[in-house]
């Protein structure tokens, strides 16, 4: 074993048997605390990585199972560890990164991706904002953050640094890491801007009205963040670019180049067209088709026929490790976020996190409940599971607590879902497509999560809730 390796090893490790030997705290199981006890070295080993990510999650999904953390005896425990691969929007990952291999194999990608080149690559910054401007049209009207930032605007974009040299590895900091986490952040604005833009907002109105008897408009949620969410929108390029700045600022002779370039391509072929047609369709099905087809189906449906009609062959499909890979991972980590919900953990914490606020100033509960509903989204894998397990125990905490306004702490509740979603590898689909593509290394996004979350729940709370409160008042 080489001493990084050692190194890297020793701190998951560390983690666990600390905590193992730490009594559990009142009112949590034994069992409960020793599964967050496996579940917290899994992330400190996913940050250090002693080795590949799949690994690492397979090791803990195994751990658990083998032991019965999890489940009430061997089939339960090897159910819940591979619940994590019937997740929809684990194949919603898959399935993006197949269409950025159908616009790769077809030369699609390239061709669009000369073209915003050639009229926007003069600089790295005009590209930035394209991206996130890509986002924002589409946002309004796709409830799959997935479906919208890794099946549509990540293909595309991916194809973009390779034309200036950037790849994964030694050259992502010419241009590629940039594009990719402008990508991701842009997408967490986007989410949290309009109301059918994230899958979990719409799923948080169901709840406050079930638990709050409180109804909100689509109106209402979108004038109730637009100053801030415009604030970021435009902020996110400026700040990634002086952030995780580029190596490659401006290119002025990049138009005339990607003009011969696109002149060499020649026209565009049937596979392209065909290409173009499929992905077409599942936008035009991820916007209209949502209450009879599953976001999901649709990918898989289209997948099918780009195999079929030879835009990407089975051999194509079976030899793209990359997405392999990110089936392997993710697929652990939904299940293993699960498992925290399942035992009880998450339950405990919020109750005991809502008990320690108790005498403190009304705006002040306000902010500390948002605070930690923000940063406990570091233990979730899907956004939509945040807020399933957590929201409604938020929401039954702040109705029993007198004069709270009620409407003020759900609207701020769920609109930090969106924010969210690039804090960690793992938060959400889009994060972990971006992270897969190999730009943005594991030390940068760990960093950048932090640092962007910590810029964006400042200024949501600094500047948000006052706002929210006077709108509402």
């Amino acid at each position: 074993m080489n001493r990084k390796l050692l190194v890297n090893t020793l701190p998951p490790l560390a983690v666990w048997v600390l905590l193992l030997a730490t009594p559990s705290p009142q009112g949590l199981a034994p069992s409960a605390w020793h599964y967050f006890a496996m579940f917290a070295a899994v992330i400190v080993g996913l940050i250090l990585e002693p080795v590949p990510g799949s690994i690492i999650g397979l090791l803990g999904v195994s751990v658990a199972a083998a032991f019965q953390l999890v489940g009430a005896g061997p089939a339960d425990s090897v159910k819940w560890a591979l619940s994590g691969f019937s997740n929809s929007t684990v194949w919603l990952i898959f399935v993006a990164y197949m269409f950025g291999l159908g616009y790769e194999k077809t030369g699609l990608g390239r061709r669009i991706a000369l073209t915003l080149v050639r009229f926007l690559g003069k600089k790295t910054i005009g590209l930035g904002y394209a991206v996130a401007l890509s986002d924002l049209c589409l946002g309004p009207f796709m409830p799959s953050n997935t479906a919208r930032g890794g099946g549509t605007i990540y293909p595309i974009i991916k194809n973009i640094p390779e034309i200036f040299g950037s790849y994964p590895g030694e050259t992502a900091r010419k241009m590629g890491a940039y594009l990719m986490w402008t990508g991701l952040a842009t997408c967490a604005v986007t989410s949290t801007l309009f109301l059918t833009a994230n899958a979990p907002n719409l799923l948080g109105l169901e709840l406050i009205g079930k638990t709050l008897k409180i109804g909100i408009s689509w109106r209402e949620w979108f004038l109730g963040i637009l100053p801030l969410g415009a604030l970021f929108l435009v902020a996110v390029p400026l700040l990634t670019y002086v952030l995780y700045p580029p190596e490659i600022k401006s290119s002025k002779e990049a138009g005339s180049w990607a003009v011969a370039e696109l002149a060499k391509m020649g026209k565009v072929t049937r596979k392209e067209l065909l290409m173009a047609a499929l992905a077409f369709i599942a936008l035009v099905l991820w916007i209209f088709a949502g209450s009879w087809m599953d976001a999901t189906m649709v990918a898989i449906a289209v997948l099918v026929v780009m195999v079929l009609t030879k835009v990407i062959t089975w051999d194509d499909l079976l030899g793209y490790r990359q997405a392999w890979n990110m089936l392997v991972w993710f697929g652990t980590l939904v299940a293993l976020a699960d498992g925290l919900k399942i035992v009880g953990f998450l339950n405990w914490f919020a109750g005991a996190t809502s008990g320690l606020m108790t005498g403190l100033p009304i705006l002040w509960i306000v902010v500390l409940m948002v605070a930690v509903y923000y940063l406990v989204h570091y233990m979730f894998a899907s956004l939509t599971a945040h807020a399933t397990a957590l929201l409604p125990v938020f929401l039954a905490a702040i109705a029993a607590i007198p004069d709270m306004p009620l409407k003020l702490a759900a609207m701020l509740l769920c609109y930090t879902s969106g924010i969210s979603s690039m804090l960690t590898p793992y938060a959400s689909g889009p994060s972990a497509i971006y992270y897969g593509s190999g730009y943005i290394d594991r030390k940068d996004f760990w960093r950048l999560g932090a640092t962007f979350g910590f810029i964006f729940l400042s200024l949501f709370l600094l500047l948000g809730v006052p706002y929210l409160n006077w709108y509402l008042s």
